[in-house]
C-alpha cells in the first residue's frame, strides 16, 4: 500500500517524473502548471520545502513501495487554525480507492500533526471524482465559484467538529 509521506528534498526526481508524466491528464480538470513549473523545478522545490519549514504549507507525497510518486495531497494557506487542501493522483493510480484514503489520512494530520481545526477544497462541477472524494472525507459544499472559468463548488470540513 503506498504511503503518504512528508515532502522532503530527496523526493525531487521522483516528483518532477510524477509531474511530468501526468500533465496532460491533469489539465483536463485543473488548471495546468505551465512551462515554468517544469522549467524551475528544483528552485521552486526548495522554495517549498522552506516554506513548509516555515509553516506556511504541508506538502505530502503518496509514495509506492518502489519509490514512484503516486499522487501529492497539500494543505496551503496555513493561518489561523485553517487550511486549504488540493489533491492530485497519477492517471494509472485512479480508480483505485488511493485518493479518498489519502485525503482522510490527510484530515487526520491536519487535525493532530498540524492542530487545524478547518479545511477547505475547491473543484469544478464537472470534476465529478473529486467531488466523490471531497464528500467521502466529510467535506460539505459551501457555495458556488468560478474555477479557470468554470463552474466549481468550494466545500469546507470542519476538524474539532
Amino acid at each position: 500500500m503506498p504511503e503518504l509521506q512528508r515532502l522532503r528534498a530527496d523526493h525531487a526526481p521522483a516528483l518532477l517524473a510524477f509531474e511530468r508524466e501526468n500533465r496532460a491528464y491533469f489539465a483536463r480538470s485543473i488548471p495546468d502548471r505551465g512551462d515554468a513549473y517544469f522549467a524551475e523545478f528544483a528552485e521552486q522545490h526548495r522554495e517549498r520545502l522552506d516554506e513548509q519549514d516555515a509553516g506556511g504549507i504541508h506538502f505530502h507525497v503518496l509514495v509506492a513501495e518502489d519509490g514512484e510518486i503516486l499522487g501529492r495531497v497539500n494543505l496551503v494557506d496555513v493561518a489561523d487554525g485553517s487550511a486549504e487542501l488540493g489533491y492530485r493522483i497519477a492517471e494509472k493510480a485512479s480508480g483505485r480507492g488511493l485518493a479518498t484514503a489519502s485525503v482522510r489520512r490527510m484530515v487526520e494530520l491536519a487535525r493532530t500533526a498540524y492542530g487545524l481545526r478547518r479545511l477547505t477544497a475547491v473543484t469544478t462541477l464537472d470534476n465529478h471524482a473529486s467531488r466523490a472524494v471531497l464528500a467521502r472525507a466529510g467535506f460539505v459544499p459551501t457555495g458556488d465559484l468560478v474555477l479557470d472559468g468554470r463552474p466549481g463548488t468550494a466545500y469546507e470540513l470542519l476538524l474539532d467538529a
